[in-house]
């Protein structure tokens, strides 16, 4: 039990450094930081993009050498065996001719070797760049969710806000509609009908 949870701290370290990391923006009031990464982010996508396409347009020119030196190293190897065949005669000159081949033979295999190490190093490099270059095209994507969401979000809010007070006017409006009503029940119109009756009897 304590070995299994020795193992298990450590990812669960992993996986909280990495909810942090990943910056939940969810207000208004986290849009500073929101616009703050987005331009961060889009600024890393604009040097990566720059980054891979040099290094895309420079891997023909490696596997071009590549092959040249491989040529150059099977050719040296070659002129060496031939002049090591020749020189089991027992002649000096033929003697130092073969070592001068083998020694060239094997400088050729090494430069053929660090040309095709550079091939794979460059192929490296764009696989790296380009996974990485996808990572930070998601985090954008998931900026650009955030904002959306923030913005809805604020919409809702002041449409909400604006209904509230709609709603509290007209029920405003309606009590005062109410009261006018009542007040009237409370002081009818003067009866109009008994001025004739006073008039006749002034007479």
């Amino acid at each position: 039990m304590k070995k299994a949870l020795i193992y298990l701290v450590p990812v669960f370290i992993t996986i909280l450094a990495i909810a942090c990391a990943s910056g939940k923006y969810k207000t208004s009031a986290d849009l500073g930081k929101l616009n703050e990464e987005y331009t961060d982010v889009s600024n890393d996508i604009a040097d990566l993009t720059s980054e891979l396409t040099k290094a895309q347009n420079n891997l023909p020119v490696y596997q071009a050498k590549a092959t040249a030196e491989s040529a150059a190293a099977q050719n040296a190897a070659l002129e060496s065996s031939k002049q090591a065949s020749q020189a089991t005669s027992g002649d000096v000159n033929a003697v130092k001719k073969s070592e001068k081949k083998a020694d060239k033979a094997l400088d050729e295999a090494k430069d053929a070797k660090n040309a095709s190490n550079n091939v794979k190093d460059q192929e490296k490099k764009i696989r790296e760049l380009s996974e990485e270059l996808e990572k930070k095209k998601k985090r954008l994507q998931e900026l650009e969710a955030m904002r959306t969401a923030i913005a809805a979000t604020n919409t809702n809010t002041n449409t909400n806000t604006n209904t509230n007070t709609s709603v509290a006017d007209t029920t405003k409006n309606a009590a005062d509609t109410t009261r006018n009503l009542t007040d009237t029940a409370k002081n009818p119109p003067a009866d109009t009908t008994r001025n004739p009756a006073d008039t006749i009897r002034q007479r």
